[in-house]
């Protein structure tokens, strides 16, 4: 019996996990996942501020980046990034709870578009990020067992 959209999508989001050094070493923790979309949190760390005493750009980078690919690789489908483009709306203060939700606006064959929205704690747009995705063949898990084939 195969597994059904949902649980294939929570299979692969298990596979790539176990191996997700970055976002793990960041206090990442996945907080939804369904075919298409990701949710994923972090906190603001003190040794993620920068000089300006806000959460450097880089690390709402690597949150968006982080549910770009969980959201592009629900549907169990080997994906990279092809390209993608952020715009701070505003900042991460120390100790903000961080929100990163993607969502696939659009795949078509091996090319995909997912915007990704980053909020604070009290729902703040702080960053828009769009991720253009490239489909690289092969599965992440077994369709069937849901086994890890990574």
């Amino acid at each position: 019996m195969s597994l059904d959209t949902q649980q294939l999508a929570q299979a692969c989001a298990d596979a790539m996990w176990v191996d997700d050094k970055a976002s793990q070493g960041l206090g990442m923790e996945i907080r939804a996942i369904a075919p298409g979309r990701a949710e994923i949190s972090m906190a603001v760390r003190q040794d993620m501020v920068n000089g300006h005493s806000i959460c450097h750009g880089g690390y709402i980078f690597t949150l968006a980046d982080s549910a770009f690919a969980f959201a592009c690789n629900s549907e169990n489908h080997n994906t990279v990034a092809a390209g993608v483009r952020i715009e701070f709306l505003a900042p991460a203060e120390l100790g903000d709870q961080l929100l990163a939700v993607a969502e696939q606006e659009h795949q078509g064959g091996r090319t995909g578009v997912y915007d990704v929205v980053v909020t604070n704690q009290d729902g703040r747009k702080l960053a828009l990020f769009r991720g253009n995705s490239h489909r690289i063949g092969g599965a992440l898990v077994d369709q069937e067992s849901g086994v890890s084939q990574l």
